[in-house]
Parts: structure tokens; sequence; C-alpha cells
């Protein structure tokens, strides 16, 4: 009867056991693209292949409203840190102005997701851009110091996709080995080999993959340009309406919202000469997105060989809006290997034809040009404006999430806003960590954040009161439906996102209440998160024509 009594007992406490038991925490795959437009993949109404990022979005959930921060530095300081990027000392460029907030290296008063979730039992790796600190510096500041037990990728922001400047493995420089080399395709397989180790573990792993593609330099295997040789030859405005439709009809955008006029800067097509380079431009930039895709395919399949998919958060997201920057010819500075990410030979030794000349055809490792600002015009539709810029055309990303276990509606959009600041936040939630009060004698700035969790449960979460921008002086803050917004040395525009996210119709004249309250919200923010003091902020073409008058 004891004995009986006993196994009862026994079993009991077991069955307890078991149903207490939690459940295993997920791998965590952080997936970032360098100045993709919000409308560049399938999944937000591209016409480029992207069947990987179609299938996680159709098995997942994507956001129709998440925010980065314009810009490549800054938003991977918010996006490793869950603060605003100044608040990590990162509000430009590496470019140090002597004031905290831009200092132009992540400073210690931050922690990284990757400092957070080891000590909480996470494996770390990285591979790609890493681009917070600066790269003449030494390496206190790199990701096996910040966090990270792997790490195969570059420093510097930008350079060639055939020989890449800054690459590393771990803590050493290292260089491209062979002609056929390119880096989104060894960024894949090297990110799937470190599925591979990672997840024969007891513990589970924290993967943050920083792609470079589909930055400039307009660089890609020939064989898949091929796809797309005739593919832009109706020209950018015809493609803009295109993708807003397609946007309409798929939910990616209400269709209330108006698409933006073409910008000023960017002319009719059928106004330009030189439309082949300008097709093949557009045709290199879609095979770049199109090899982003194929390398986040090595993930999935690893994932799947190792039984591991369903209980893998993945991220994708981009730093920022299309990209409507030029490309100089070569100058004095590419001569200098510690500061130029632009090549100026070949790994078998020709010369690099540097700057957007339409009489080079740009994707060979011998060419460097980007895709200017009538192509990136049409990687924000139906936005304005582009990276650098706090409109929605610079700062709208797209988010696809696709975690199985998590995940049930599948398909579906939310129109909650985000931020990039609560991806750490979520990181912390699902992982079971702690964002500590202090790290390694350094008292941390608490966290921004907050976890997205319960919109991926299907819940609605509580969201900021207001987000705020700042960069090179343009400004925004957005509450609710309502964003305040203004490019650098203009009056503040206020804008009914709700109505009208394309930002036409200008309402800061007949709400001058709104205008006051929510901009004094802004100059709060700025003093607390180490934005001020603004109004000195010169963007740097500007400090470098001061520079040559006083000369």
């Amino acid at each position: 009867m004891q004995r009986r009594q006993f196994l009862r007992a026994a079993l009991g406490s077991a069955a307890l056991s078991l149903k207490a038991a939690p459940a295993p925490r997920p791998n965590i795959i952080l997936i970032m693209a360098d100045d993709l437009g919000f409308s560049d993949i399938g999944p937000y109404g591209s016409e480029i292949a992207t069947p990987t990022l179609d299938t996680l979005a159709k098995n997942g959930l994507r956001f129709s409203q998440f925010y980065n921060t314009a810009r490549c530095c800054p938003t991977r300081a918010s996006l490793m840190t869950g603060l605003y990027p100044h608040q990590a000392g990162i509000g430009h460029m590496m470019n140090d102005y002597n004031r905290p907030g831009y200092r132009g290296d992540l400073n210690r008063t931050s922690v990284t997701i990757a400092e957070v979730l080891r000590p909480a039992g996470y494996r770390t790796a990285m591979c790609g851009k890493w681009h917070v600190t600066p790269q003449t510096a030494d390496n206190h500041n790199w990701p096996l110091q910040r966090g990270f037990e792997k790490f195969y990728g570059t420093i510097a922001g930008a350079g060639s996709f055939w020989d890449p400047a800054t690459l590393t493995r771990d803590n050493t420089p290292i260089r491209a080995d062979r002609n056929d080399f390119y880096y989104t395709e060894e960024l894949g397989k090297q990110g799937a080999k470190y599925i591979d180790e990672l997840a024969g573990k007891p513990d589970p792993f924290f993967l943050y993959m920083a792609f470079t593609a589909p930055h400039w330099p307009m660089h890609a295997p020939e064989a898949t340009i091929a796809k797309y040789k005739d593919r832009y030859k109706a020209g950018w405005d015809a493609l803009r309406a295109e993708r807003h439709a397609h946007q309409k009809k798929m939910g990616v955008v209400k269709s209330k919202w108006e698409l933006s006029p073409r910008a000023p800067e960017v002319p009719k097509w059928e106004d330009i000469p030189n439309k082949d380079w300008h097709i093949r431009r557009m045709a290199v930039y879609a095979a770049m997105i199109d090899h982003l895709d194929q390398s986040i395919g090595k993930l999935v399949a690893k994932l799947k060989e190792k039984n591991q998919l369903d209980n893998t958060l993945i991220f994708f997201l981009a730093d920022n809006g299309g990209c409507a920057e030029g490309m100089a010819p070569r100058n004095e500075n590419d001569n200098n290997p510690n500061t130029s990410s632009r090549p100026l030979k070949t790994l078998d030794g020709r010369d690099v034809k540097i700057g957007n000349d339409p009489k080079v055809m740009p994707g060979a490792a011998d060419t460097y040009q980007s895709y200017g600002p009538e192509w990136a015009h049409a990687s924000n539709t139906p936005f304005r404006l582009y990276k650098h810029f706090v409109h929605e055309g610079g700062i709208s990303s797209p988010l696809i999430i696709h975690w199985p276990k998590v995940v049930k509606a599948k398909n579906t959009f939310t129109d909650q806003p985000g931020h990039l600041i609560d991806i750490m936040a979520t990181c912390v939630d699902v992982a079971g960590a702690t964002y500590p009060a202090e790290f390694k004698g350094e008292k941390i700035t608490p966290l921004e954040g907050q976890s997205l969790k319960p919109v991926f449960e299907g819940k609605k979460r509580q969201g900021h009161e207001a987000i705020y921008w700042e960069h090179e002086g343009n400004q925004a803050i957005r509450m609710g439906q309502w964003k305040l917004v203004k490019r650098h040395g203009t009056e503040w525009e206020l804008y009914d996102i709700d109505n009208d996210r394309t930002e036409l119709n200008n309402l800061a004249g007949k709400e001058t209440a709104r205008v006051e309250m929510m901009s004094a919200k802004w100059e709060a923010w700025a003093k607390r998160a180490n934005v001020l003091p603004w109004q000195s902020w010169q963007p740097p073409q500007t400090n470098q024509k001061k520079k040559k008058k006083q000369a």
C-alpha cells in the first residue's frame, strides 16, 4: 500500500514537472539588408525574384509600418542596442563631432544583443557588415569585443562585392582569395556553416546576418543580371505604378494612400538619354537582391536540415530606404587604403572604373557605380524621399517575422507600428534574458524599446506614446496617427498617417496647437537622447564647402 502511494506521488510529481517545463527558447536569426527600399522584395510589391522571402512571409507575419533610422550606421547602432542611435554614440556616421551623441563609435554605456543574450546561455555569431566603429581604429569595438563568439564580415560600411574592403574573420583581417568570390554568396555560405556548428549544441543561438546587398556598388554575377536585362525597359515611372498597384492588391498599403508624385530631381523616363545604361543599373540592382534571397535560402535550408526551423525566430528588415546617392569619379582619397572602400584595381590587376559613367555598364569587378535617385524613387514606392531623410521613404522598412511555434495568423500584415529599438526588447523577451543596469563596470542606458512578441501572437500591444528621429538635422516624431517631420533648415510638416502615409497633405497650418505640442515633445526627447545641440548641425558636404572657402 505504501509502495503504491509512493509510486502515485512520484508519478504525480513527474507529471507536475512535465507540465511546468518551459518551452525551449528559440534560436534567433536577425537578417538585415542594406539600402533596400520598402517595395524592393516580393512580399512588399516587387517584381524581383525573392522566393525565400516570399515563403517566409507566406508562413509568417509582415509589418506594414516598421521603421528604421534612415542611415546605415545609426540603424545598426539602434538595432544592436535597443536605444536611439544618439544614445549609443552614433547619431551620424563614423565621424567624431566631439559630442556624446555623435562620437561615431559604439559607446560602452550601451550593450549589444549579443552581450545580453550570451550571459543568458545563447551562443552568438555574426556575418556581414558591422559599421559601428571607425575602420581605422583598433579592434576594441569589433564584434568579438561586443559579445559575439564568431565573426565573418566587414568592419567598414561599403566596398566591392568582388573584393570587399576590411574583410575579417574573427579579429583577423583577410582578403578575398579568388576571382569568382562574391560577398553576398559567401555570407550565405558562412551563415549556413555557423548554423551547422551552433545547431548541434544544446544551447540556443543568436545569429546576426548583416548583408551589404543591395548597397552600392552595383555588382552582381552576369548570369543573374541577364534574368532582368529586359525587365526595366518601361522605366521608373512605369515601375512605380506597377509596384503601387501590386502593393494595394496585396494589402501592403491602403488604397486611399495616393502614390507620391515623381520627385523633382527625377526626370520623365521619356526625356532621358542613355536608357540602356539606366536599364542596366536597375537590372544589376535586381540581381543583387536576387542573390540576397538565394543566400537567405541557404540559411533556411540548413535550419530545415537541422530540424530547427520551427523553433527559430527569423527577422528580416532593412537599414534605410533606397539610396539616391550618386557615385563620383575616383579622387585622391581612394589612394588611402585605410579609409577608402573603393579599390583601385581588381584582384586580377585591372583598373577599376569608379563613378557613374553612362559609357560603362555596371556589374563587373572593374566597375563601381550606384543606381541613383531615379531608381531609388521606385525602390521607395509609394513614399517620398530616400535614405538620409526621415520622411517615409527614408525610414520605412519591410519587416518579416517567421516563427512557426508562435506566429499563428500566417500570411498576414499588421499595421501596428514598430521601430528598431523594439528588436532588442523582443530578443530579451523571447530569450528569457535580462537587460542589465550595469555591464563590465559601466552604467547602461535604460532600454528604449518594447517587445514585439504580443504582435507575433496576434495581440494588440500598447506600443510607444511617441517614436522619434533625427539624422543630419532632419527631424520627426510620430504619435499615433500623427507624424511631424521636417527636412533640415525647413519648417515642420504635419501628416495624418492613417489617411495620408505618403505625406502629400501638410496639415501644419490647420493644426498649429498639435504642431506646437509635438515639436515640444521632440525637443524634450532630443535633450534626453543626446541629440542636442541639433541646431548647430551641418551636413558633411556643407562643412567641406566651408573648408574650401576658408582655404
